[in-house]
Formats: structure tokens, C-alpha cells, sequence
């Protein structure tokens, strides 16, 4: 029986130790103090799943506030800095928090302009600290001393700088996106963009564009009456220009390059014997921003021919044969005049 008290009295014993730990862990010391401010936050969340409409914002808002600011009290009481600044790792923290509140959404609570403002965030909460003097009671503004204006002239100064070249790696990374074609050329010299993959040869967007027009302009031409594909040659008719810009519309319509093409036609007459044909040069042109002053096009070349044929009455007629190359050649300079 002594035992048996013994074990029970053990476990109570145990259960109560085993409380006062998460007591004393989750219990604030006081009321004021920065656990106070993270319950109030979780609180605040909780609430808001339960609200609707602007009330569900505003709680959400206030519980963005609160957690910004117990993560900002907790990690200034014993700070840990960042190696070479007197930032601390707590302000780098505190700065990401504000970020994502100031600049996330619903959708994307992590985004570009997150990044890019946090190292300026996080400087800028940093020096605030520096302006101001006394308790937290009884505090007021203060200048600092010189040597602390140039510490906080040069942390906030190499943090906008860090954030210019985070930005810029957004830039050029949204430019790769919609504009593909200047990897291919007007970057493939620079000094401070690195291609972690191989580079395109030629610009794939231009050579899309003659793939997708050559079985359009081979289904218009072969097997037509000679008479009608001289008339489809013609300059003034404007053929090849149409179907590329339909071309362009169709294959790509998803990146903003696509104003930064065009399509165009040379015809060359051919003397075969006695038949006569055409060499047709389906050109893609790139009208934008180029390593070479006079830019550059992709061009394949076409050739149509003279072949007998039997109409359904069953007379001899002659119609055409188109034959083109099989890939493009990207071509540096300005196209040739119209003839």
C-alpha cells in the first residue's frame, strides 16, 4: 500500500513540475512584455478566420501589428548581430515581417517588391533606435553622436544599394522572360549578366515565326495556278506580311516582344532553262534593341517553280512547286531593299 502511494504521490509530483515548467514558459512574467504582444497576434488571427468582410481585415491588420511588434521587442533584449554591421538579427527578422505585411497579398504573401525593400526595411528599423533615447516610458529624439551618423549613413546606404541590385535581378529576370530574344544577342557580350544555361544560337522566337509561316505560305502556293502565285507575289499585296503578323499574334501572344517583330518578303526572279520562277525569302525581323547598331533578321529561303499539271477538265496547265529551307539563318545588319 505504501508503494502504491508512493507511485501516485510520484506522478502528482511529476504532473506538477511538468505544469510549472509550461507555466512559466508560456506565462508572461508581467503584462506588458513580448509574449503578450504574440498572444495578442495569434488571438487576432484565430479571430479573424471566424470574421467576414472588413472586419476580418481589420482584425488581420492588428494581428500583423502585434506580431511585428513582439518579434521586434524579443529579439532587441539580448541582440545578435549581423556579422561585420551593427545590425541585428533581429531587425533583419523584424524588417521581413514588415515587408510582408507592408507589401505581400493573399495570393502571393511573398513577393518580388518583398525582397526587394527588406534589406532597406531592416536598416532603416535599425537606425530608428539611434534617434531616440531614454525608457520605454520616458523616451525622446536624440542626434546622434558623428561617428553613429556615418555607421547609419553607410549600413542604409549599402542596404538601398542591395536592394537596387536585388531589383535589378527582377528586371532583367522579367526582361528573359517576355523579351527571349535578347539573350540570344544583346546580352551575350555583357559583363554582369551570367547565363547559368547554355545560350540559344539564334533567337527562337524569330525562328518560331518563320516555322509557323512556311506550311501556311507552302499551302497557299503549291498546286496553285502560275498565273494566281504571280499575283500573289506582288508587293504591293502585302500577303507574307499579313500571315506573319497573324503568325506573331497566334505563336506569341504571351510575351511582350512580340511588337518587337516583324514580318516581311523579298521576291528574286530565277531563269531555269526556258522556265522561269521565284526565290521568296520569308524574313523575321527584330526591330529591338541589338548588339549590332543595325540589328539583326532570320531569313529562309523558298523556291518556287514551274510544274505541268492536268486540270479537272483535263487541259495542261502549269502550277506551282515551293521548296524551302529546312532552318533558318540569322542574318547581322539591316535587311535588303525591296525590289
Amino acid at each position: 500500500m505504501n508503494t502504491l502511494f508512493k507511485d501516485v504521490f510520484g506522478i502528482f509530483k511529476f504532473a506538477e513540475g511538468l505544469y510549472a515548467g509550461i507555466r512559466k514558459a508560456l506565462v508572461p512574467p508581467k503584462a506588458y512584455s513580448w509574449q503578450t504582444f504574440l498572444y495578442l497576434s495569434v488571438f487576432s488571427w484565430a479571430l479573424s478566420f471566424f470574421a467576414i468582410g472588413y472586419i476580418k481585415d481589420i482584425i488581420a491588420f492588428f494581428g500583423w501589428l502585434f506580431l511585428i511588434a513582439g518579434t521586434a521587442w524579443y529579439t532587441t533584449q539580448d541582440p545578435l548581430r549581423v556579422p561585420g554591421t551593427f545590425m541585428p538579427v533581429g531587425a533583419v527578422i523584424t524588417g521581413f515581417l514588415v515587408s510582408v505585411f507592408a507589401f505581400g497579398n493573399q495570393k502571393d504573401v511573398i513577393t518580388p517588391i518583398t525582397i526587394v525593400f527588406w534589406p532597406t526595411i531592416s536598416a532603416l528599423i535599425t537606425a530608428i533606435p539611434e534617434f531616440i533615447e531614454g525608457t520605454d516610458t520616458d523616451a525622446k529624439a536624440k542626434i546622434p553622436k558623428p561617428e553613429d551618423r556615418q555607421r547609419i549613413i553607410i549600413l542604409v546606404a549599402s542596404s538601398m544599394l542591395l536592394s537596387c541590385w536585388i531589383q535589378f535581378y527582377f528586371v532583367m529576370d522579367h526582361w528573359f522572360q517576355q523579351y527571349p530574344s535578347l539573350q540570344a544577342d544583346t546580352f551575350k557580350r555583357s559583363t554582369f549578366v551570367v547565363r547559368t544555361e547554355e545560350r540559344a544560337k539564334i533567337p527562337q522566337n524569330g525562328a518560331v515565326i518563320l516555322e509557323k509561316l512556311q506550311p501556311i505560305v507552302e499551302e497557299q502556293i503549291n498546286q496553285t495556278s502560275w498565273s494566281e502565285v504571280e499575283k500573289w507575289l506582288l508587293p504591293e499585296n502585302h500577303r507574307v506580311e499579313t500571315l506573319g503578323r497573324q503568325v506573331i499574334q497566334k505563336n506569341l501572344g504571351k510575351y511582350e516582344e512580340k511588337d518587337l517583330w516583324r514580318v516581311e518578303a523579298r521576291v528574286d526572279n530565277t531563269q531555269s532553262g526556258y522556265k522561269s520562277g521565284y526565290i521568296l525569302d520569308l524574313l523575321s525581323i527584330w526591330i529591338g534593341p541589338s548588339s549590332n547598331p543595325r540589328g539583326y533578321y532570320l531569313k529562309k529561303s523558298c523556291r518556287i517553280e514551274q510544274i505541268p499539271a492536268t486540270s479537272n477538265s483535263g487541259n495542261k496547265i502549269t502550277v506551282a512547286e515551293i521548296k524551302c529551307d529546312r532552318a533558318s539563318k540569322l542574318i547581322a545588319g539591316s535587311p535588303p531593299p525591296r525590289r
